[in-house]
This record gives C-alpha cells, structure tokens and sequence, in this order.
C-alpha cells in the first residue's frame, strides 16, 4: 500500500472529513479517508433541521428532537423559549460520525484506520502523507502519495500545522462534558425535549453550560478558555444543581473548539483545511457540526475543480464561499460572546433579553434556516432599541422578563 498515489486524501473521518470523501467518492475522485478511529468528540450535538435537508440525513439519525430551550442565569432566574413550528435535533456523536464515514465509504471512499504523523513531498512534488497505522509501533509507518490534501483533523490541526503555516492561530475554548444515563422525564427537573443552558461565571468564566438531552442519555458539559478553571469541578457542581449526579456516567469527554475561522484554509498548492481544522465552530453558541459539514462540502467541491484545471487558486474559494455565506454571523456571535459572557451582570441582562417574544422567534428561526431573518425588518427594530437599553442599562432585568 505504501506510495500509492489518490486523488484525495482525507485526514480526519468527523462530519467535514466524511461530508467531503463522501462528495468527491461519489463523483468518481480516487479518496482516501484516513481516520483515528475510537475517538468521540465532546459535543452537545445539537443540529438544525437545514442540515438534514442538506445532507440527506433521515430523521431516524435523531437520537431526540428538543422542541425548547430553558436559559438560566447566574441568579438562577429561569426563562422558557419554546420553538414554534420546528425543533432542535440531536445526534449522538459516537454513531452520527461513524455513520457519516459509512456513507462515504458506500459512494466508493476507501477507509482506513490510522493517525496521520507526517507530510512531505516526494521527488516530483506530489504530496506525501505518512501514517501509522491502527495498531502498528509508533515507527511502523506507511506513506501514500495524494494529488490533493483536505485536512479535516480537528482543533490541533496537524496538517495545519504542517502543511499551511499561514494559517495563523486561532482562539480556543476547551470544552469537557460527561455522558449520563438519562432519568426518567420530568425527575430532577429533566425534560427530555429540552435543552438546558447555563449562564453562569462559577461554571464557565467566559462561555456557558448544557444539559442536552440525547434519548437515553444526556450530554452534561462546560467551557472555558480561562487556564486553570476546573471544567470537571464545574460539570460535577452542574450534575448536582440538576439533580443529575446520581445518574449513571457512561462517559468522559474534552477537547478544543476553535472560535473564529482560520485566515487561510489553504497552502496555495494542493492542501485545504476542514471543520474543526478550518476554524468553523460558531463563537457564543459553540455550534460546529452544520457549519463543519457546510465546510466540508466547500472544501471538496474547490478541489474537484482544483483537480479538473490545475489551478491551485480554487483552494482558496472553500474559504471566500463559506465567509461570505456565513461570516456576517461568526462576526455578529463572536461580538454578542465578547461582551454578553464577559460577567455575570451582563450574563443576566443577556439572559433578560432571551425572555423576549421577538428575540426567542429571530433565534429559532435563524438557527433553523442558518441565515438572517430579514422577513421581520419591524421586530428587528424592536430588539434593536431593546439591545441600546439593555447596553446603556435603561431596562432592569426583572422588568424585561415581563415585557
């Protein structure tokens, strides 16, 4: 197997590796997927109902369907936003992104099991990618020759790091969860179609908390980027303010999520970067999996057309295509994170705003559609003038509960 030479090799098998082996696979592109197999990231899995469109996902991939959410703030005031006329899906990631990479393999990606350690080039130029095999000692690698590179390896992107060293830095939150045997609906205050979300400075100093339900299981989790900050003493006080820590540990989770795009996604030659690596996880929400899928579709779709013509500039459409469709918002979250999480002040005058009928309407429908909502240019106006009073601190947050 060593020096075989493909047309694509994928580095990394989540939602963006396998959304774009599976893409370029099934327009006839000789793919390789190349995947650390046994790792499960740390997500809530929330996902819109666009991305089943999308992906042609069946809904029998759901492991539950939220139909509202319930805000809390750092005095444990408690606000309900129901979602009309949809709802939030939720997949579990252990079988979503194995899924996911079955797909691919059925429209013809060849998969295998390894981690990738190195890049090169060989003596014509074309790119070498060295793994080590699932398995093998640590020297035991094997190599094989691509005309072209999608790195889909994550946060810590090792591709990145090696084969776009202009990618630049990107900020982090670390994100650690634990996965809980579900109780049974409406014990310990636990309501299977809801997703809990805490906005609170003693369990995350800069970012939020979660209770998402996932059928028979749920996803307690926290983030931070603050070093130092206990994530698992933050879960652990979490579970028991929930009434969640008697419930069963099935497992434990943590990992980096990125919270702003890379600058460059791609080596001006015949590598691109995808998902995590690319940087596209949604500050403020943390949402990754649409976006990652979104990216890699993007990032295969620049290098079919890279393959087609010869021309290394289409790597860099991946990147101007993902921005200007979803850039206005990455900018719009990453604002609303850097100045509604930065204290548990704010955090309670933001949490006041999401008792808005307005507010909560916009969200649903934006997060649904994955676009601006510009069908109501008047209750924009409303949230707008609410925001300014909010910021100047013209609007107390017991009164905007009630308004």
């Amino acid at each position: 197997m060593s020096n075989q030479t493909y047309d694509v090799v994928v580095v990394g098998g989540g939602p963006a590796g396998a959304t774009a082996a599976m893409d370029l696979a099934a327009k006839g592109v000789s793919v390789l997927l190349l995947d650390r197999e046994g790792r499960i990231k740390p997500c809530g899995g929330a996902v819109p109902p666009r991305l089943l469109r999308d992906f042609d996902v069946p809904r029998s991939m759901l492991v539950a369907e939220v139909t509202s959410a319930q805000i809390v703030s750092p005095t444990d005031r408690r606000i309900d936003m129901p979602i009309e006329n949809g709802y939030v899906g939720m997949v579990d990631r252990e079988h979503f992104d194995e899924w996911l990479r079955q797909r691919a393999a059925e429209a013809g990606a060849e998969r295998r099991a390894g981690t990738f350690e190195h890049f090169s080039r060989d003596t014509d130029g074309t790119a070498l990618i060295h793994y080590r095999p699932k398995g093998a000692d640590r020297d035991a690698l094997e190599t094989v020759r691509a005309r072209a590179v999608i790195g889909a390896d994550g946060a810590n992107s090792n591709v990145a790091r090696e084969a776009v060293p202009k990618s630049g830095k990107v900020p982090y939150v670390f994100a650690y969860h634990e996965i809980v045997r579900s109780p049974d609906n409406g014990a310990a205050h636990f309501d299977a179609e809801r997703c809990d979300v805490y906005y609170n400075g003693k369990m995350s100093p800069d970012f939020y908390s979660w209770i998402f339900p996932h059928g028979e299981t749920t996803s307690v989790g926290t983030g931070s980027a603050h070093k130092g900050f206990s994530l698992k003493d933050a879960v652990g006080d979490l579970r028991q303010i929930s009434g969640l820590d008697l419930s069963e540990t099935i497992r434990k989770e943590g990992a980096p999520i990125p919270l702003k795009p890379r600058k460059k996604w791609d080596n001006d030659r015949d590598v691109v970067l995808a998902g995590d690596a690319a940087g596209v996880v949604a500050p403020a929400s943390g949402e990754g999996i649409y976006y990652a899928m979104v990216c890699g579709r993007l990032a295969g779709e620049a290098v079919e057309v890279f393959l087609q013509t010869g021309d290394a500039r289409e790597l860099a459409m991946a990147r101007k295509r993902f921005m200007k469709e979803h850039g206005r918002v990455f900018w719009i979250l990453g604002m609303m994170q850097h100045f509604w999480y930065s204290s548990d002040k704010r955090r309670e005058r933001f949490v006041s705003m999401c008792a808005d009928p307005d507010v909560q309407r916009l969200t649903w429908e934006a997060y649904m559609n994955k676009r601006l909502v510009k069908a109501r240019p008047g209750a924009h106006m409303r949230i707008f003038f609410k925001d300014v009073a909010h910021l100047l601190g013209l609007i107390s947050p017991g009164h905007a509960s009630r308004s």
